[in-house]
C-alpha cells in the first residue's frame, strides 16, 4: 500500500461517488466545489482537459476547504508537478504508468491509476499500489470484470469510472471491491454555462444517496 497519507483508499472511501469535473471557466470552480459539498460528495476531480482547470483547482482549495480536490487526466509527470503546484491533494491517470506513479510518490501525492486488464493491475500491485481507477468502467466489462477480479485479486479496490450514471452506479457499488464510482454526468456544461448550481446541488444530493 501507498505511504502517502492519507492515503487514496481514505480518500475514496468517503463518499459513494467522485465527480469527474470539466471547468473551462474560472468563475465555475468555487461555485461547482460548493454545490457539491453541500449535496454531500466533498471528493472532487477536475479533469486537465481544460486551460482552466489549473486554476480552477487552486480556487476551489482557497475558497472550499472542506473539499478535498484532486487533479485528473494526469498522463505525465509534468502535469503531475503542475497539478500538484496548483493545489490538488490526488492524482489520478487515465492509464497505469510506472513512472508516473513514482513522480507521484516522491511529490508525496496519492496517486489513483487507471487499469481495464489484469496485466494492468499487476503491474500496479508492483508499484505498490492496491487501490486503482477501472477505466472506462463500462467500455472495459464493467460489473462482470470487476466481480472476475475479486478472486484472484482479493486486496484491491477500485473506483470504476466511464459510462457510469445514476442508474447504473448502484450494480457497481454493491460489489464489495468497489469503495466508490467516478461520474461525470453530475455537472454537464449547460448546467455549468447557465450557472444552475442549485440543479447540481440537487443531482449531488441523489448521487450521495446511492449508498
Amino acid at each position: 500500500m501507498s505511504l502517502i497519507k492519507p492515503s487514496i483508499r481514505e480518500v475514496l472511501a468517503r463518499v459513494a461517488v467522485v465527480p469527474v469535473l470539466t471547468v473551462t471557466e474560472i468563475g465555475q470552480a468555487v461555485p461547482l466545489a460548493r454545490a457539491l459539498v453541500a449535496g454531500g460528495l466533498p471528493v472532487l476531480e477536475v479533469t486537465l482537459r481544460s486551460d482552466a482547470a489549473l486554476g480552477a483547482i487552486a480556487a476551489m482549495r482557497a475558497a472550499v476547504p472542506e473539499a478535498i480536490v484532486g487533479a485528473g487526466t494526469v498522463v505525465d509527470a509534468a502535469q503531475l508537478a503542475a497539478a500538484v503546484a496548483a493545489g490538488s491533494q490526488f492524482i489520478v491517470s487515465p492509464g497505469f504508468s510506472a513512472p508516473l506513479c513514482v513522480a507521484a510518490r516522491e511529490a508525496g501525492v496519492a496517486m489513483l491509476p487507471g487499469v481495464a486488464t489484469a496485466s494492468e493491475l499487476m503491474a500496479a500491485l508492483a508499484c505498490g499500489l492496491d487501490t486503482l481507477k477501472f477505466f472506462p468502467a463500462a467500455q472495459a466489462g464493467g460489473v462482470a470484470l470487476l466481480k472476475a477480479f475479486a478472486g484472484p485479486f482479493p486486496g484491491v479496490r477500485f473506483c470504476p469510472t466511464g459510462g457510469i450514471d445514476i442508474a447504473s452506479a448502484p450494480g457497481y457499488l454493491e460489489l464489495p471491491n468497489v469503495l466508490c464510482v467516478g461520474m461525470s454526468s453530475l455537472a454537464p456544461p449547460g448546467l455549468l454555462a447557465a450557472g444552475d448550481f442549485g440543479s447540481i446541488e440537487l443531482r449531488a444530493r441523489e448521487a450521495a444517496a446511492l449508498r
